[in-house]
């Protein structure tokens, strides 16, 4: 006879996983909280992502590299992925864990949509991953930490949003610009001396790369561009228009042109 369980889901594809099938959830089997494990060195880690806002929307970035301890695991890693058509997730942290959560948040969005009929708000699809992200504090303690940025087109207000969290699933809004990783804090400080409000989309692309930049030289787990084996941060803008992927020879030029002016190229 199958049990029946009296738990409406809603309409959150996370909540009916969590109700019903809580086995089909990333986890650890085997290892419990109380085991304390420190799984941090053991795994791929993701290292450097931004996001600033400009005039019509965001911008968001990550360098390529994932670190297993001391040592380069993947040089191509991607660390910022669409969300929906308007919003994006940039990841930090247990690459594996960061993935799977991306993944969940996409179909979340999406089941979300098909059920209701309607976009969820910019404000709702941040709640959604604050309450994935709460999910994952038993493995954030034993080092599988996932911490994202949030970012995108806010269409009902007409502004880009970008939003940050905690391991514990708390939940921030940055009016300006963020940055997360081992070489976030040095992003922060590239973009707190260069940034304007008022930047229009190119600046706010060079800005973002400058601040990658300075992160890499830092900053030893922050991948800098690979210009021998064509390796270069990945970049997204988002507006009204949706999200555009800003292309590898874009980058490259870009990068050139600034290396020249710090007198590096």
């Amino acid at each position: 006879m199958t049990e029946f369980r009296f738990h409406d889901p809603g309409s959150s594809f996370y909540q009916l996983l969590t109700s019903q099938h809580p086995q089909l959830l990333p986890s650890l089997p085997g290892i419990l909280p109380s085991e304390k494990k420190d799984l941090s060195q053991m795994v791929p880690h993701g290292t450097t992502v931004l996001a600033l806002r400009y005039a019509d929307g965001i911008v968001m970035a990550g360098d390529r590299m994932a670190t297993e301890g001391y040592a380069v695991s993947e040089r191509r890693i991607e660390k910022v992925h669409n969300a929906d058509k308007y919003s994006a997730i940039a990841i930090a942290g247990a690459a594996g864990p960061c993935l799977e959560m991306t993944r969940l948040f996409r179909i979340e969005l999406e089941h979300y949509e098909k059920l209701e009929g309607a976009e969820l708000s910019m404000d709702g699809k941040a709640n959604k991953l604050a309450q994935m992200i709460k999910g994952n504090l038993p493995m954030a303690v034993q080092g599988l930490v996932v911490i994202p940025i949030y970012a995108g087109y806010d269409a009902r207000r007409g502004v880009g949003r970008i939003f940050k969290y905690d391991i514990a699933g708390g939940q921030y809004e940055e009016i300006e610009y963020y940055a997360i990783g081992s070489g976030g804090r040095d992003a922060r400080g590239t973009l707190k001396k260069i940034y304007k409000e008022d930047l229009d989309q190119e600046r706010a692309i060079q800005v973002a790369l400058e601040a990658l930049y300075d992160a890499a030289e830092a900053d030893v787990a922050t991948g800098g561009p690979d210009l021998i084996r064509g390796i270069f941060p990945t970049m997204k803008v988002i507006n009204a228009q949706g999200i555009t992927d800003i292309p590898d020879e874009k980058i490259k030029g870009l990068l050139e042109r600034m290396m020249q002016r710090q007198g590096g190229g």
